[in-house]
């Protein structure tokens, strides 16, 4: 490579026209640790990709950079967008590919080097590929990660002898290490010397994001023609639930404390990103191990939920989730049945409450009393219900799909006690209908734990 080329007019004129305030803001920042709680998708990694290449091209840089990103995918992309920022400065750098950096544990970054010899390392998040190494610290999407504490424990002893560590997140719940790192900056006088930015939507609309977004996006798109408050409500309607908008959009913490489902409970438990966790029926029929189904019957507001799990080695993979709304029952037989013929599928647990009642009736003169077990939900039966849900949870002997209408129906889940000192289970009635799809897993869960009813049998002479 060549010495680097001069990029200083470049970037002040990026830095004077190219972003939106609270990207400025947040590039010209050169606290040793800061942090950023933010709404999702407002070009927050974007700004960051150009902070670092506008950082090891100076002809001053000395120290390398360290990305952990959410996932392989993530760290490609954002290598990717350092790739762009180096060609629109004309830095000198040179794309090294995917580079084994840690043959022990078979770690591995996209790397980007510039004539500085200074690097940029695009991870995954795996904590272990912070540890021993010295320079800048960027932790993307830090509350997503199994464990922030552990992540934030290793790559804070690498700016020991020089760099800064950057923090960038949507919140994950208020238990989540995220959430208090927050809180110390705000509430407890900010002890580690964070620097604090909070971006949430309507702080991006108010910036100037909507017009970015719409230059980008095709002529036809519906957003062309939305102004702010229309591109507000858009994306506030097409959350699940009003505590997925102001967790993911507006920077407020779900509530762990009235939740009987935690995030950390989902998150120990989910399928990894672009891992194969659904089965075709054929796929189902061919499989050697044990299937339990669950049904949780609804038609208007609330979901038609079929859910099968696969029992192997003691944990329970989702195999299946079919969610029906507005549909005829003999519509929702057609493609159910199929599913309750297959022979390797154990039981099945229907909903037997209210409209429930007409399918499992059905269900069980097509398939059997010993296949099919009606359960009327009452306050007991659901306790009975959800508890072996959480215990798989914390003990992490399930796998559920990374799908943001699961953890919502998951987490609308509220554990009431009565003046009476009865426990109940209740879920607001609102765009998660009444979480349904929890329902759903707990009924499977409970058709592979319990044994369907005796019968007794009296001859008649």
């Amino acid at each position: 490579m060549t010495a680097a080329a001069p990029v200083k007019a470049k970037v002040k004129a990026l830095s004077a026209n190219f972003f939106l305030s609270y990207q400025a803001a947040w590039i010209k920042d050169d606290s040793r640790l800061k942090l950023m709680e933010k709404a999702r998708q407002i070009g927050i990694s974007w700004a960051t990709s150009y902070r670092i290449v506008r950082q090891k091209s100076a002809a001053e840089a000395r120290l390398d950079a360290w990305v952990s990103s959410r996932d392989d995918l993530q760290a490609r992309l954002f290598k990717e967008d350092c790739n762009h920022f180096a060609a629109i400065l004309n830095a000198a750098a040179e794309d090294l590919g995917q580079i084994v950096i840690d043959p022990e544990r078979a770690i591995s970054a996209y790397v980007l080097q510039f004539a500085t010899s200074c690097r940029i390392n695009s991870m995954s998040s795996n904590p272990d590929a912070q540890a021993g190494k010295r320079g800048d610290r960027v932790l993307d999407e830090f509350a997503l990660h199994p464990d922030p504490r552990k992540l934030y424990s290793i790559a804070y002893p690498g700016i020991t002898w020089g760099g800064s560590m950057e923090i960038i997140s949507t919140h994950r719940g208020s238990a989540n290490f995220f959430n208090q790192l927050v809180q110390e900056i705000k509430t407890k006088g900010n002890p580690k010397g964070f620097s604090l930015h909070t971006v949430t939507l309507q702080t991006a609309l108010d910036a100037g994001f909507l017009a970015k977004l719409q230059a980008k996006l095709p002529k036809d798109d519906e957003r062309q023609d939305m102004d702010e408050a229309d591109y507000f409500n858009f994306i506030k309607a097409g959350c699940p639930d009003a505590e997925t908008f102001a967790q993911e959009f507006m920077c407020v913490p779900s509530d762990d404390n009235s939740a009987f489902i935690t995030y950390e409970m989902i998150d120990g438990c989910k399928y990894q990103p672009g891992e194969k966790w659904e089965r075709t029926l054929e796929e189902l029929a061919a499989c050697t191990d044990p299937l339990y189904a669950g049904i949780d019957v609804g038609r208007k507001h609330d979901r038609f939920v079929l859910w099968i799990d696969q029992i192997t080695g003691g944990v329970a993979f989702t195999r299946k989730k079919l969610v029906f709304q507005n549909r005829t029952f003999s519509a929702m037989e057609a493609d159910v049945y199929p599913f309750l013929a297959l022979p390797n599928l154990r039981r099945c647990c229907i909903d037997n409450t209210g409209l429930g009642m007409q399918f499992a009736e059905r269900a069980q003169e097509r398939f059997g009393k010993y296949k099919i077990e009606p359960v009327t939900f009452t306050g007991p039966v659901k306790e009975e219900l959800a508890y072996p849900v959480r215990a798989s949870l914390e003990d992490r002997s399930c796998r559920i799909p990374d799908d943001p209408e699961v953890i919502s129906h998951f987490r609308a889940i509220r554990k009431e006690t009565t003046a009476a000192g009865n426990i109940r289970f209740t879920a607001e009635a609102n765009e998660a209908g009444h979480a349904d799809l929890f329902w759903g897993k707990a009924l499977a869960r409970h058709a592979a734990k319990a044994p369907a009813a005796s019968y007794a049998v009296t001859l008649i002479s």
